[in-house]
């Protein structure tokens, strides 16, 4: 069968998790989902990996044991969109039509934006918790480390879970202060974000932290490259030399470098010599997705062009899509997609029905920021960026409990009840 009444492209948190809930509001619906992946990472646990706090294999699963039931399962990966003729074309050729779309297949990691990233990736000294095969490696670097030069880098793209970049660096501070060399880490934090968090209430709690650590950050820096054999990394900054050179000041005068005679005089040409490197690659929409009609034309990352309400495609009223994919301007990450998800299953069943959409999307997202071990702080906000919490206490002050949160009872809901569509 070729056909289906419900077409969902990605068998990740998403796709899942909108497969599951609208079973369980009709089970007699025809849905197929499109997924070439064997193995379902629960990732939001690989910052913990890399801090030597979570086993890597609790976070791999079987996609086949979650693939809800009566359900039909395309193992393939997505070549094309057709969507003025309701098809989808696979990478081995097949045709599927469906009455219904769902996109959710997820973002891309554009590791060769970074010249050299891929080469040296997992060895050198260079690591990443964004990827299953290193975030392991990234707790040996930790671990091993007896001083020197720490990089962490954030890239000028949207990602998925935003603060990733930088809970590993407050994790791995902590660490080193417990081991008592703190003092002796010269820790930069080279982001291409103008704020370390886009929450007010939330940046000022890590503002002390990036103070208590004595981080030094490189705002609205983005990194171009990265030489594993000389241990360098290349990045432009909107900072002026005479601020990196202050900067700079701690450091041997061969650690780091300012290209003089620039032709763009905004922009300094930096590099810096690091003993250890966590880099976060650039992403965005996968190209299967750029390339097809379904891309906002205005986005040059080629995001899924949705109302940021409804999740209901601006030009095509059968698709719907949510999750790292959409256009829609709410952080990247799972929490987005739970309440995403809710709004999908209710819009589409109401449009299947030939009703109005009446379910709408706030831009809810959480991020848990865990700010040492033992401790995090669990940041909710909304698309205004104001704090939405949902407990009766200050979220903005790291607790214990929270952490309890983060590395207890979220994997088990995630595996157990998300997936399933019951919370």
């Amino acid at each position: 069968m070729n056909h289906y009444q419900i077409l969902i492209i990605g068998g990740g948190n998403a796709g899942l998790s909108v497969a599951s809930q609208l079973l369980l509001k009709n089970k007699n619906l025809q849905i197929g989902i499109v997924e070439p992946s064997e193995k379902h990472y629960y990732q939001p646990a690989w910052t913990l990996v890399g801090a030597g706090a979570f086993d890597i294999a609790k976070t791999e699963k079987k996609e086949a044991d979650y693939i809800p039931q009566n359900t039909t399962w395309i193992k393939e990966a997505v070549a094309t969109f057709s969507p003025e003729k309701n098809t989808v074309t696979c990478t081995n050729g097949t045709e599927i039509t469906y009455d219904y779309l769902v996109v959710c297949p997820g973002i891309q990691l554009d590791w060769k934006k970074i010249d050299g990233l891929t080469e040296t990736l997992g060895k050198n000294e260079v690591s990443s918790n964004y990827s299953f095969n290193t975030a392991p490696y990234t707790w040996e670097l930790i671990k091993n480390f007896k001083g020197g030069t720490a990089v962490f880098t954030n890239p000028a793209t949207p990602i998925k879970c935003g603060g990733a970049p930088h809970k590993i660096m407050y994790l791995a501070c902590d660490y080193w202060r417990k081991k008592g060399i703190l003092d002796q880490c010269d820790v930069h934090y080279v982001s291409g974000a103008g704020v370390i968090f886009g929450v007010p209430e939330y940046a000022e709690t890590l503002k002390k932290k990036v103070a208590q650590y004595n981080i030094k950050v490189h705002f609205g820096a983005n990194v171009t490259a990265i030489d594993g054999k000389s241990k360098t990394i290349f990045f432009e900054s909107k900072e002026q030399p005479k601020d990196l050179e202050t900067k700079f000041s701690t450091l041997q005068a061969s650690c780091y470098g300012i290209t003089e005679n620039q032709a763009e005089a905004s922009i300094s040409k930096v590099s810096l010599n690091f003993d250890i490197c966590h880099t976060v690659p650039p992403q965005s929409a996968p190209d299967f997705i750029k390339k097809s009609p379904l891309a906002d034309a205005n986005n040059p990352l080629g995001y899924v062009e949705i109302d940021k309400h409804t999740m209901q495609h601006s030009r095509f009223k059968n698709i719907f899509a949510l999750g790292d994919c959409t256009n829609a301007p709410c952080s990247k990450t799972g929490a987005a997609i739970r309440k995403q998800a809710r709004v999908v299953v209710e819009n589409l069943l109401q449009l299947i029905a030939n009703h109005p959409l009446t379910a709408s999307y706030d831009g809810y997202s959480a991020c848990p920021i865990p700010t040492q071990y033992g401790k995090l702080m669990l940041a909710e906000f909304d698309y205004s960026n104001k704090p939405k919490m949902t407990f009766p206490f200050d979220q903005a002050k790291p607790r214990w409990t929270m952490w309890i949160l983060k590395t207890k009872i979220l994997p088990w809901l995630y595996w157990n009840k998300i997936l399933k569509g019951t919370a």
